[in-house]
């Protein structure tokens, strides 16, 4: 049961990716998040 619960989950997501659904907030190699195209700077202070 756990395993047909895990594959129509695993399904859900990717019907929702294939129509558009998802997006994806971070960019790069590095991850660092991005608001509006401009990367944010994390301040050590």
């Amino acid at each position: 049961m756990e395993f047909l619960f895990l594959l129509l989950f695993l399904l859900f997501l990717a019907a929702t990716s294939a129509v558009g659904l998802t997006t994806d907030s971070r960019d790069s190699a590095d991850w660092k998040p991005s608001e509006g195209g401009r990367r944010w700077r994390s301040r050590s202070c």
